[in-house]
């Protein structure tokens, strides 16, 4: 059997976070405003195997009313994800995912994100694919104030 699973995420930019995209920091002088520390692309990634595998979402698992989760590394967060979709019987096949931002620019940081998930997800980085693209200028995305991210996974049992 074979299960698709969509995943979103939106955040504020601000100044005095750090840009962290799969755990990796970029250097920017804004980041991801979170709960957590605020890795948009973690978040739907989580959101993406947990719709496949029908375990809930990010924001049931690690609610951001609690504390325990303030500031939580969101790369620690998607390995307990990962581990609840293998004991459920299903293995991811490829994951793919578009960053939306203006800045910073995604494609020299790409293959080191690609890899930071393909290691999360254990699997080789051929199956991990990411896509920076920008809002053209528009909306808050295109003024730098927010960025989003969509992923898609594809799981096997």
């Amino acid at each position: 059997m074979i299960r698709i699973g969509i995943g979103y995420d939106l955040h504020r930019l601000e100044v005095k976070r750090k840009f962290i995209l799969a755990g990796i920091e970029i250097p920017y002088p804004k980041g991801e405003e979170g709960h957590s520390d605020g890795d948009v692309l973690a978040h739907a990634v989580c959101d993406a195997l947990l719709g496949a595998s029908a375990l809930g979402d990010i924001g049931e698992l690690f609610p951001p009313s609690s504390l325990k989760w303030k500031g939580a590394d969101s790369m620690k967060l998607l390995q307990d994800v990962y581990s609840r979709v293998k004991q459920s019987g299903w293995k991811l096949v490829n994951l793919d995912c578009v960053i939306v931002c203006e800045k910073p620019k995604i494609l020299p940081y790409r293959e080191v994100i690609r890899q930071s998930l393909a290691d999360v997800l254990e699997v080789t980085i051929e199956r991990v694919f990411i896509k920076g693209k920008t809002s053209e200028g528009l909306g808050p995305i295109g003024k730098g104030k927010a960025i989003e991210v969509f992923a898609q996974c594809l799981l096997e049992s």
